[in-house]
């Protein structure tokens, strides 16, 4: 894979996340432990790579639940390279996702 990102620590553990069934930022923060001046800036940047693709939730669902939208993430085809990436440098962290209950 080029390099599309530098994969550090953090970027990892938000693919991860994602990957694990964590699709919106504050999930991911929830997931990861990082703060949202590290998840947004990642998810951001992952999405302009093509790393992830984004949509935002139908408003009407958001306001039924009196919260603002959501904005959820999917892995690409890009992002599954890059994934294979994360697990051949960050193998402790795969495994502390692998042992997540309730996870995809």
């Amino acid at each position: 894979m080029g390099k599309l990102f530098s994969l550090t620590y953090p970027t990892a553990a938000v693919l991860l996340a994602i990957r694990h069934g964590h699709r919106y930022g504050f999930d991911v923060m929830d997931a990861t432990g990082l703060p949202d001046g590290t998840v947004y800036p990642i998810l951001r940047r992952l999405e302009r790579r093509g790393v992830l693709t984004g949509a935002w939730e139908d408003e009407a669902k958001a306001r039924a639940e009196q919260r603002p939208p959501r904005r959820y993430y999917r892995i690409t085809r890009v992002g599954e390279e890059a994934l294979t990436e994360v697990v051949g440098r960050f193998p402790a962290l795969v495994r502390v996702f692998a042992a997540e209950p309730g996870t995809a």
